[in-house]
């Protein structure tokens, strides 16, 4: 109901005003177009021009700050992997993929920043004719930028702008302009110059739309002989950086044309005003030769720039054809508009009804009811085919919900039966500290980190009959085969240790028991060693693994270890039997090669050195060692995913 009132009060206006139009018409024609008409048409087509200036002075400025951005964007992705001549040539290529108004982009580096490189280098990706995105790094005598004046001032500026107008390298006729980021290093140093090249083409397509939008809403139509409108883009020195004829880009200059006309030195003031970034005013029309055509004269500075644009348009066109050629087009305007309301309403509300009703059904598929049925579209065209669409769209999701909370409950489980696993491992091990409260003559301390929810690697440690038996192992591979070969391994040893008191005896047994129907062929690094607490000797028999770090009042070094294979490759092996005698107060440190091969993001491991260093600059109590040891690696390693299991193990000999 309300739309038909509101078709009624629209008729009815539109026929009063359509009756009133066609009276003015009638009743005052010649006084509109011989007294009226000619100040009326200069002014509107004065204000269709400002009109023109401040879209056109929007639409540049929006290409131009997409470029910008575009940048901006990516800033963070190049400082970050500064390093990284790979990625910083993919960065590149990704900004001109997602940026269409980009022709090309490179990051020009200060010379011998990449020495391996050569002096200069530039990771660069431009879009060729095809508008296919190509990239390659230019080094060497092509990338001959560290000469130019533009690098010098970029990098001594420190700042973001957009350069000078210059012509594309690759064809040598396209007419570009930059947008310059400079690009530091962690150290806050300017380090390399980003620049993305806009092509100035696209500020012609703009003009060429502007000026067919100020012919739709302006009376100013070409005079044959007369004619001087177009529309361009200065620099501050006039020189074209826009104009319908490409061959005056960057090479013709727009001063050089503007003389007086009526008012003397009116060219030389408006030259004036235009390169101080003046804004010619509405109520003033600048009246002056063009090409020795009587031309009115608009002109607006261009933000964020010391460009200029400018409308000329010949008085000529304005003043006489256009007084003629306006009323025509008004009465075939108000015709065509009428019809077109009507006809463009009617074919609307017919194409639109089966997509609201498409729309309704989307709401509630997405409010979770999959199976509402779908309306009944009897054409054959693109809504048909966006129905079918919708269709599919409605079987798939309903079999995806059903597959996903089936997957979501055996993700459940599985999670669940690992957290179990992992409890369950950490309880096997040692965990409570002190271990020995009521010693004074041995300090122990373990830490196990699992680089999933459970590992490969084992400590155990007791005292039997005076001596300590301890063990650190690492078993091959990760994750649920590893920690059961784990258990398997630490069982072993507590069970063998009972009744075999050697190091190397223990070893041995442990080989022979892995290697037997070891058809999946893991094995176990491990070392195994037992201290007499009455006398500080300790024996220790080694199978594969890492030496131990012995810490000392005097230096930090690694124990002599036998070369010796793993546990679990071969049966029958012999393993060495080794001594050494702790003196009160030195530590011995355990560990797996998930301590010294941890790696941080750019893939470089902790390493032994620096394993050593850390030991020497430690305390020798096996928790204070331990936690330093911890601290190091997790400040070493940083966002970098752990990728092996951790262990260590710290026993310090008290007795005095």
């Amino acid at each position: 109901m309300k739309e038909n009132k509101y078709n009624h009060s629209f008729a009815r206006k539109l026929t009063r005003w359509v009756m009133l139009v066609l009276f003015i018409m009638m009743s005052g024609l010649a006084l509109l177009v011989y007294d009226m008409a000619k100040s009326e048409i200069v002014e509107s087509s004065a204000n269709s021009f400002y009109t023109s200036i401040q879209s056109y002075e929007n639409s540049i400025s929006d290409v131009m700050s997409d470029v910008s951005v575009g940048v901006e964007n990516n800033v963070f992705d190049v400082e970050r992997n500064i390093n990284q001549p790979a990625q910083l040539q993919a960065i590149m290529e990704r900004i001109v993929a997602i940026n269409p108004r980009v022709r090309s982009c490179g990051i020009s580096f200060i010379e011998n920043y990449f020495p391996q490189k050569g002096r200069s280098f530039c990771p660069y990706a431009w879009r060729n004719d095809s508008l296919q995105v190509e990239g390659k790094p230019i080094v060497g005598p092509e990338a001959a930028y560290l000469e130019a004046k533009w690098f010098r001032e970029a990098v001594e500026a420190d700042s973001t702008y957009w350069s000078e107008p210059f012509f594309d390298s690759l064809d040598g006729k396209t007419p570009l302009v930059a947008y310059m980021r400079p690009i530091h290093d962690q150290k806050g140093r300017v380090v390399a110059i980003l620049g993305a090249d806009l092509s100035l083409s696209f500020m012609t397509q703009l003009l060429i739309e502007q000026d067919n939008n100020f012919m739709e809403r302006s009376y100013a139509f070409p005079v044959s002989g007369g004619n001087v409108s177009f529309s361009c883009v200065l620099s501050n020195d006039g020189t074209y950086l826009t104009h319908p004829d490409e061959k005056r880009i960057l090479k013709g200059n727009f001063f050089v044309h503007i003389k007086d006309a009526e008012e003397p030195g009116l060219a030389q003031k408006t030259i004036s005003k235009m390169k101080k970034g003046e804004k010619s005013h509405e109520e003033v029309y600048n009246e002056v030769r063009v090409n020795r055509v009587k031309t009115y004269l608009f002109y607006s500075p261009l933000r964020g720039t010391d460009w200029i644009f400018v409308v000329a348009v010949s008085k000529m066109s304005i003043n006489i054809v256009g007084i003629i050629i306006g009323m025509i087009m008004m009465m075939v305007v108000i015709a065509v508009l009428m019809v077109t309301f009507f006809v463009c309403r009617l074919a609307i509300q017919r194409a639109s009804n089966p997509l609201k009703q498409l729309a309704a059904t989307a709401d509630k598929m997405a409010g979770g009811k999959f199976d509402t049925p779908l309306p009944d579209i009897k054409s054959h065209d693109e809504i048909h085919l966006l129905r079918d669409a919708f269709e599919n769209m409605q079987l798939s999701l309903t079999s995806y919900i059903e597959e996903l909370k089936s997957t979501t409950a055996a993700k459940a489980s599985m999670d669940s039966e690992l957290k179990i696993a992992h409890d369950i491992q950490m309880s096997m091990l040692p965990k409570t500290f002190p271990a020995f409260p009521d010693r004074h003559d041995i300090d122990i301390f373990g830490l196990v980190k699992p680089a999933k929810a459970v590992g490969g690697d084992l400590y155990d440690f007791f005292i039997l009959d005076e001596k300590l038996f301890f063990c650190v192992g690492d078993v091959s591979g990760k994750g649920v085969p590893a920690s059961l070969v784990m258990a398997v391994t630490r069982s072993l040893f507590r069970n063998i240790a009972a009744y075999a008191r050697e190091p190397e005896h223990i070893m041995t047994a442990i080989n022979d028991a892995l290697s037997n129907n070891n058809e999946t062929g893991m094995f176990v690094t491990l070392f195994i060693g037992v201290l007499d607490l009455e006398t500080g000797q300790m024996s220790y028999s080694n199978a594969g693994h890492n030496p131990p770090l012995l810490l000392t009042d005097d230096k930090t070094a690694f124990i002599s270890c036998d070369a010796n294979i793993s546990a679990g490759v071969m049966s029958g092996w012999q393993f060495s039997l080794q001594h050494l005698q702790l003196k009160p107060g030195e530590c011995l440190f355990l560990y797996t090669d998930g301590l010294n091969e941890a790696e941080d993001i750019n893939l470089s491991q902790f390493g032994m050195e620096r394993m050593v260093d850390v030991a020497k600059s430690a305390s020798k109590q096996p928790k204070a060692l331990i936690d330093t040891m911890s601290a190091s690696v997790a400040e070493f390693v940083g966002d970098a995913e752990q990728n092996d299991d951790l262990t260590m193990l710290a026993i310090q000999y008290t007795k005095s």
